[in-house]
């Protein structure tokens, strides 16, 4: 369902997917080639979210603000399942494994990864490269060239899916 708040609309790419059955609203803006999934919810109620390209918001998520907090999710980022980010910012080609929790101000690095069931605090910033994880989440590990393979590689197959669906479904808006 895709639907106004307070008269303003979600501004979304034509080339992305969105499942039938997400719940986008408000001031939300989706860039080309994103894909969200079954049952996610974006509201753009209290500030703006903005989505940037090729990015995955995978199944169950919830992405909300707080006042004067915008969420920012930068080009080519994956967000695992059930994952909630509220008023954070996530750079390019993070990825926040499944069922983890980013809160208002909370900053995820360039190339991060999120371990999954990861809890990041308000405020708190994950660096560029690393892999962090943990509740609260904390420093591993650098990453490797395998890690940024895996990373490049689940990212590209929501990209394919997405276009998939979108194209050959009834899944897709």
């Amino acid at each position: 369902m895709i639907e106004q708040y307070n008269n303003i609309y979600p501004t979304i790419h034509p080339t992305a997917f969105i499942a039938k059955d997400a719940v986008v609203n408000g001031d939300v803006m989706i860039e080309e080639n994103v894909s969200i999934w079954f049952h996610t919810v974006i509201r753009g109620d209290v500030s703006k979210t903005t989505i940037g390209k090729r990015t995955n918001i995978q199944d169950l998520c919830m992405l909300h603000q707080s006042p004067g907090q915008p969420l920012v999710i930068e080009d080519d980022v994956t967000v695992g399942h059930q994952v909630t980010l509220h008023s954070a910012i996530v750079r390019k080609k993070a990825l926040i494994g499944m069922g983890s929790i980013v809160l208002d101000g909370a900053e995820i690095g360039e190339n991060a990864f999120l371990g999954a069931g990861s809890l990041v605090p308000p405020g708190k910033k994950i660096p560029a490269h690393t892999l962090a994880m943990g509740r609260p989440a904390k420093f591993v590990r650098e990453l490797t060239e395998d890690d940024y393979k895996e990373m490049a590689r689940v990212r590209n197959s929501y990209v394919e899916k997405g276009q998939y669906y979108k194209k050959n479904t009834n899944m897709g808006k």
